[in-house]
């Protein structure tokens, strides 16, 4: 049965390699080529975390931010709403209100120039409203309703 094993040398599993072996067969890996590839992983991971610190603290600070703070349903075609508006100074903005009938279809709906503070204002209706809803505010810069 000894013999059968063949001549490996004991402690040495067939078709292993240590690492001394391969670097002798296939030669060691260049000290310049992992300084280099050091170099670009370093770079990638701080390009990539200074573009996410940017995109957090851009999208944290909008010019402008909105809040339906109440609404009333005044006849079969009016609506009004109050909406509180935080603008940053020298901002235009625009915001969208829609009046909701009781199937959940859009009955009306305004667009307006806030001011800084609180905004009321009145919604045409094609029928009664039920609800009214802030689309939000957005501007130049700011393409997503806040």
């Amino acid at each position: 049965m000894a013999a059968s094993l063949g001549s490996r040398p004991c402690g040495k599993m067939a078709g292993m390699s240590s690492h001394t072996d391969l670097a002798e067969r296939y030669g060691a890996p260049s000290a310049t080529r992992r300084r280099l590839l050091l170099g670009v992983v370093v770079a990638v991971v701080a390009a990539a975390s200074a573009w996410l610190a940017w995109a957090t603290l851009f999208h944290a600070t909008p010019a402008v931010q909105s809040e339906l703070v109440t609404f009333g349903i005044v006849d079969d075609h009016a609506a009004t709403a109050r909406v509180t508006v935080e603008l940053e100074d020298g901002v235009v903005a625009s915001c969208v209100l829609s009046a909701l009938a009781e199937d959940h279809t859009t009955v009306g709906e305004v667009a307006f120039e806030p001011v800084d503070g609180s905004n009321d204002v009145s919604i045409r209706t094609e029928r009664r409203a039920t609800s009214v809803t802030l689309e939000g505010c957005t501007a130049e810069g700011q393409p997503r309703p806040r």
